[in-house]
């Protein structure tokens, strides 16, 4: 999957306040269910699940089965590479904004 579609697909994820809220859980959990979310969490297990899933979807969570309970724990790669794409589309527009700096710079002499 080309780097710009696996940004979007994280950037999705993290638009809903819940599902950043979720992974703030997990990250200071180390790995959680369902259950121990929703009891942290103004909504319900099944909606817990639901982010969950599409947490998942995006790659940023994985799980794991512990008996009869479902865990899961984050998965860092996909958001290092979001973090990359928007470091190279950064780096594009502070060029441009140079450039643009020298252009206005040399037309004011």
């Amino acid at each position: 999957m080309p780097a710009a579609a696996r940004a979007d697909e994280v950037f999705a994820a993290l638009s809903d306040p819940t599902r950043r809220a979720v992974l703030e859980l997990i990250g200071e959990r180390g790995e959680a269910s369902a259950s121990q979310l929703a009891r942290e969490l103004p909504v319900s297990r099944q909606a817990v699940q639901k982010h969950l899933s599409s947490l998942a979807a995006a790659g940023l969570v994985a799980d794991r089965r512990q008996g009869r309970e479902v865990r899961y724990r984050l998965t860092p790669a996909p958001m290092s590479e979001a973090m990359s794409w928007m470091a190279t589309v950064g780096g594009q527009w502070d060029a441009r904004l140079a450039a643009l700096r020298r252009h206005l710079s040399q037309a004011r002499s």
